[in-house]
């Protein structure tokens, strides 16, 4: 894999993962911008409007997942797979809750494993079957095989909790990943592991700014790689990057005017 490059924008991601060609920096915060920050339109009725009317309704998941603080275990880590996920009924919340039972103590035993490690942090003999057992990837696979029927609810609300630490996977990213799976890989997490590491340099920049533009939510690399790979495999991305460059946050970006962590607005440093 090559190491990420740099282009007037920024640095590049190769993400073999969202296709064959680099992602440029610009083209991949347009996408979380708009992820976070876009619209939709939805028609509907109330008896206070029986003849109906529109709203606009957040695109994606960000303000019901990403922006939602960490709350107490239990009903609260169902309703947060639910606001990223489809709603559950009856009978499947009994199952989510189930499973969130089952693997929790294996979610446990990976960050005692990590030792205060970021995934990205880890060595590669944490997501490769030639460190087993007990490996942090060994885990993380034992944890999508008793998921149960939802395991995307599941995931969710894990990485939702260690946002830093476990991978958030769904259904579509996990086949897009499976195609790049090298022999002796604990699972397609390994495939994350080795994007995240040669993307260091512009998911860092990618962290920041979406951080300083946005503030309501500080999404790790995790996340932002996890959104990219969704928006590209859901052929999303196109729409998120439309949604993005018409944002007030896009706008304030080109033009300098946010604030990174401890610095004054571009208007007001004097150049």
């Amino acid at each position: 894999m090559i190491a990420a490059g740099t282009q007037d924008g920024g640095p590049m991601l190769q993400l073999p993962s969202t296709g064959p060609d680099p992602m440029s920096f610009d083209i991949a915060l347009a996408a979380i911008l708009g992820y976070a920050r876009g619209r939709r339109p939805l028609r509907f009725r109330s008896p206070d409007w029986p003849q109906g009317r529109w709203a606009q309704l957040p695109a994606f998941g960000w303000a019901r997942f990403d922006a939602q603080p960490v709350g107490p275990l239990g009903d609260t880590d169902i309703l947060i797979g639910e606001g990223l996920h489809d709603r559950l009924d009856r009978a499947d919340w009994g199952d989510v809750h189930d499973a969130l039972s089952r693997v929790r103590p294996l979610a446990d035993a990976a960050a005692d494993r990590a030792a205060g490690r970021t995934f990205w942090e880890l060595p590669d003999e944490e997501l490769s079957v030639l460190g087993e057992p007990g490996t942090v990837g060994a885990a993380l696979r034992q944890i999508g095989r008793t998921s149960g029927r939802h395991p995307e609810h599941v995931s969710a609300a894990l990485h939702h909790r260690r946002p830093e630490l476990v991978p958030h996977l769904t259904r579509s990213t996990r086949r897009a990943m499976l195609p790049h799976v090298e022999e002796g890989d604990s699972g397609v997490e390994a495939v994350i592991l080795r994007e995240l590491r040669a993307n260091d340099q512009a998911l860092s920049a990618l962290e920041a700014t979406t951080a300083a533009l946005l503030g309501d939510a500080r999404p790790t690399r995790l996340r932002l790689h996890d959104i990219l790979l969704w928006l590209a495999t859901t052929l999303r991305l196109t729409h998120a990057v439309e949604l993005g460059r018409g944002t007030d946050e896009w706008r304030a970006h080109h033009a300098g005017d946010y604030v990174e962590p401890g610095e004054l607005p571009a208007r007001e440093r004097g150049s």
